[in-house]
């Protein structure tokens, strides 16, 4: 469809979408106008739509044990996100078609947050063996990680010249192509600077892959991918039996921030949030005093 490809490029060029995101928004759209059989914006109806969120509530998701459960909700709603954002542009083209207004987004429940424990932690930042190339690396990649709170494709895209070591603070362009300032700790900063001595290469990504096919394709850098197999590697040898992935340690890094008395508008700074709601799902923290409080004013029934 040639009006879906032109919001596409709206989106990349006008708004300043990432790439990944735009891939994302064509895979939504491409489903939702797959299933409905739909050849214009104008053959768009709210039935449709109406059948489209019954399939999508009946789709497989992630697997939990031995069982799979539906799509998550919040899943769901980046599918209507999209083909709400399509129509919202089709109206600005003057094209007739559903109001994007008649698409209501599903309730979801309050974000939880995957965490570990501070000692879960320290075994993790230290499960790399060092005696290799590939553990220094994999060492100075969660130091990174728990030092600045990066998002793995900040990290993944990150070039030798992006970090002065020299000093402590770089700059990181991150989603909607917005730059903030990011910090090192000296950790994080002595195990680059180990990582990077033993580097024999002259590939300017900070991190490479190793291994038979490190360099099949043009570009040797660490994917998301690699980066989240090494966690889940260097988690079961810390001993930590829950999932930990690239967002565990951001959120971690956030909590830590918070429960130290940082205030929330520069954690928000920090993890490059656009949105204040976004980082106040990690207020719970700021809250642990209350049990003390509690146990110290609430006044115990007499018996």
């Amino acid at each position: 469809m040639e009006l879906k490809r032109q919001f596409l490029e709206y989106l990349e060029i006008e708004r300043g979408r990432s790439v990944k995101t735009v891939e994302n928004y064509d895979r939504y759209l491409n489903r939702f106008f797959e299933f409905s059989k739909a050849k214009n914006p104008s053959d768009v109806t709210e039935e449709q739509v109406r059948e489209f969120r019954l399939f999508l509530n009946r789709q497989a998701g992630t697997k939990v044990g031995g069982r799979v459960e539906p799509m998550k909700r919040r899943t769901q709603n980046y599918y209507l996100i999209a083909l709400r954002a399509f129509l919202k542009y089709m109206r600005k083209r003057g094209v007739s078609s559903l109001s994007p207004e008649r698409i209501e987004l599903a309730k979801v429940p309050e974000r939880s947050l995957d965490l570990i424990s501070a000692a879960e932690l320290e075994r993790l930042l230290s499960a790399p063996s060092v005696s290799t190339i590939e553990g220094k690396r994999d060492r100075a990649i969660l130091e990174l990680l728990f030092s600045t709170g990066l998002r793995i494709s900040e990290l993944c895209a990150l070039s030798i010249d992006s970090v002065d070591l020299s000093r402590d603070e770089f700059s990181v362009r991150g989603k909607g192509d917005k730059v903030r300032v990011v910090f090192l700790s000296d950790d994080a900063r002595t195990a680059i600077k180990n990582y990077l001595a033993g580097r024999k290469d002259m590939e300017d990504a900070l991190f490479i892959r190793y291994g038979r096919k490190a360099h099949i394709g043009e570009d040797a850098r660490v994917t998301p991918r690699t980066v989240q197999r090494l966690l889940k590697l260097y988690a079961t040898k810390a001993g930590i039996t829950r999932k930990v992935t690239p967002h565990v340690i951001r959120h971690s890094f956030a909590t830590d921030l918070l429960s130290n008395g940082a205030d929330l508008r520069s954690v928000q700074a920090l993890l490059g949030h656009a949105h204040i709601g976004t980082t106040q799902i990690y207020t719970h923290v700021t809250d642990a005093h209350l049990r003390e409080v509690h146990k110290k004013f609430h006044t115990n029934r007499k018996k």
